[in-house]
């Protein structure tokens, strides 16, 4: 007898309303913008013929809007999650781009002592363990079927490289999560046999502010 095969899609949010370029982390307030929202629709659409039966998101509002289109197509309700949101950032509410960002100043390179833990905020490993066990409820809420959960880049990134047993730390520039990016855990029972990657929407800059 063969073993019961689930999908956990987890989801990016789509792109954030932020004219001023802040790392706004887990800043209340922020919100799609219209091309967010726009990117939101298409995975739902895209998402539509799938047998989704459960849709859980960060408890940030960009999250939740993002998961909006999703639940409304599948007639569920969203289940928020705090295991999803974002992950703490010393640098949260500045801008830290190159060029002129708040990393041109040396009172804040203190924070940058220690890349692989990382220094500036909630340790990868964390991270990764709450992502780990959002995914296995998600997993055991949809058992047999496909469940949603709406997150944001480094965590979705974090969790992606713990699974695929590669370090924590790495390259922000670098990261395969664009904005309404799909990263897919496909489980046989509570085994999980394959990560698959999708771009509903397109593929964007890693290097967008925020997450």
């Amino acid at each position: 007898m063969s073993a019961t095969r689930t999908v956990v899609h987890f989801l990016r949010h789509g792109e954030v309303d932020n004219p001023d370029g802040i790392l706004y982390g887990r800043l209340p307030g922020f919100r799609l913008s219209q091309q967010g929202r726009a990117q939101a629709r298409i995975v739902a659409e895209w998402l539509s013929r799938h047998a989704i039966v459960h849709v859980a998101a960060s408890p940030l509002r960009r999250a939740q809007e993002t998961a909006d289109p999703i639940a409304d197509a599948h007639r569920l309700d969203i289940a928020t999650d705090e295991r999803l949101i974002e992950s703490t950032n010393l640098f949260e509410g500045q801008r830290v781009s190159v060029g002129n960002g708040v990393l041109r100043d040396p009172r804040h390179w203190w924070k940058l002592r220690d890349p692989f833990t990382p220094s500036w905020g909630e340790p990868y490993v964390d991270v990764a363990r709450r992502m780990l066990a959002a995914a296995y409820a998600a997993r055991s809420a949809a058992e047999g079927y496909e469940a949603v959960c709406v997150s944001h880049q480094l965590p979705i990134w974090t969790l992606r490289r713990y699974l695929e047993v590669r370090r924590l730390w790495h390259d922000p520039r670098r990261r395969q999560c664009s904005l309404a990016s799909l990263t897919s855990l496909v489980f046989d029972g509570e085994m999980l046999r394959e990560i698959v990657y999708s771009e509903p929407a397109g593929r964007t800059d890693p290097k967008v502010t925020g997450a």
